[in-house]
């Protein structure tokens, strides 16, 4: 498939985010902008984002209880 080139302008933070991102996965920055789009318009990252709030929907409450069980108990004071 030939290869277009786009220009964009983003905030320096984005610029090493997207930079690092791209290298932890061993892709270019093109890939991996590539990659991103590709997810998006695929429905690829929405449904994704949709199975994890199920999930958290579905497991609420043992993660609520984990979290109790790491919280001290009322009253109680480090020593």
């Amino acid at each position: 498939m030939a290869k277009t080139q786009l220009g964009a302008r983003v905030d320096e933070e984005v610029a090493d985010l997207a930079k690092k991102r791209a290298a932890d996965l061993g892709l270019s920055i093109g890939d991996y902008l590539a990659r991103l789009v590709q997810d998006d318009t695929s429905g690829l990252r929405a449904r994704a984002v949709d199975a994890a709030a199920r999930f958290l929907t579905e497991h609420q409450s043992v993660f609520d209880e984990a979290e109790q069980a790491q919280q001290p108990a009322r009253g109680a004071h480090a020593a």
